[in-house]
């Protein structure tokens, strides 16, 4: 995964009510769910949800498929993973953080 696409992804993920459509769609007795079983989830306008679900389309997180009239949402657990994978990899080079010591007072 590159720098830009992991970037992509937290831009995405910062945000408490993506996080939470993200737990939404995951916790679904169904593979599927469409953008008004996220609204009844949620305390927000259903034009509010959709904005935030066109921003986890546009950053791969999750998969439109269409049903008819509506919309549906899947999530993409293999994007999740690669990114877990890419995160685990960048702390794992960076080495393991060393504690500063601080000057003590003369």
């Amino acid at each position: 995964m590159q720098d830009d696409d992991i970037a992509t992804i937290m831009r995405a993920l910062g945000h408490p009510v993506r996080l939470n459509i993200l737990r939404i769609l995951s916790n679904q007795q169904r593979p599927e769910c469409c953008c008004a079983d996220v609204t009844e989830s949620l305390t927000l306008a259903q034009s509010t949800v959709s904005q935030h679900i066109k921003v986890l389309l546009d950053a791969g997180l999750i998969e439109r498929k269409p049903r008819g009239t509506r919309n549906c949402y899947i999530v993409q657990h293999e994007r999740l993973a690669a990114l877990g994978s890419a995160y685990s990899g960048m702390v794992a080079a960076l080495g393991p953080a060393t504690p500063k010591m601080e000057a003590e007072p003369a």
